[in-house]
């Protein structure tokens, strides 16, 4: 297995749980520093890029045509940019795909976020893990990280919410809340920070052992012979399932 990607609820405890994950398998992360190479990159300083990261559309172009002509500076090197013929957003999601795909390549990585369940969806030697929470737990978690009051974390929940809804949207013409994106998804509403690392690592070696298998041989039936007989099914009452209109 090359890789983890952690994507969350803002205010879930994703964040943690990939830091801790990263620590105990010895992993190195890759959250915040994704954004670093991202600007590296596009010759663009990072606390630049941090704005654009999943959110900010046209972003590249006012930054590119701030800094492409600016002489570096010791205090704040800028390397010139030279745009492609193509538009300066879809360069950045091309730069954000190329980091994320090389940080898979690299091997024993943590990607938090940065639509990476997405951009390696179709490598089977990457686990891909959602953390979700009620948004009372959400509030309350964001209040006590962050200082913030309960109006406060609700209002900054549903901000990063919105946001991450539309990026995905947009980008990627995706829910990014869609099960079938993960191959595990974690409710820190009811299982702690450090079971979900633990769970996250029980999944990571059960995916690892499926590499050898052709792609047909896994699923639910892998392993598991017929029924002994023929299932019965126990439907509601007619009446609960009669789409006819009522006379």
């Amino acid at each position: 297995m090359k890789a983890i990607t952690i994507s969350r609820l803002y205010g879930s405890g994703g964040g943690e749980i990939a830091a801790r994950l990263a620590r105990r398998l010895n992993w190195h992360l890759i959250d915040h520093e994704l954004v670093a190479r991202v600007a590296r990159e596009l010759g663009i300083p990072e606390q630049q890029a941090e704005v654009q990261d999943e959110y900010a559309k046209g972003f590249i172009a006012r930054v590119v045509s701030q800094f492409v002509s600016t002489v570096p500076t010791a205090a704040s090197p800028v390397v010139q940019v030279a745009l492609p013929d193509q538009t300066d957003e879809n360069r950045y999601q091309e730069t954000l795909r190329h980091v994320v795909e090389t940080s898979a390549d690299s091997g024993r990585a943590v990607i938090v976020g940065r639509a990476s369940q997405i951009i390696l969806a179709k490598r089977r030697d990457v686990l891909h893990v959602f953390i979700e929470a009620p948004l009372q737990a959400r509030i309350a978690y964001v209040a006590l990280r962050e200082n913030r009051d309960a109006a406060g974390a609700r209002e900054r929940i549903q901000l990063k919410d919105g946001d991450r809804s539309r990026y995905f949207q947009t980008v990627y013409h995706q829910d990014a809340n869609d099960p079938m994106l993960y191959d595990l998804v974690i409710n820190t509403g009811v299982l702690s920070l450090d079971r979900a690392v633990e769970l996250i690592g029980l999944a990571l070696e059960d995916k690892a052992q499926t590499l050898s298998l052709p792609v047909e041989a896994l699923g639910p039936a892998r392993g598991l012979t017929r029924y002994p007989g023929q299932p019965a099914d126990i439907r509601p009452p007619a009446h609960l399932t009669d789409t006819q209109p009522s006379s």
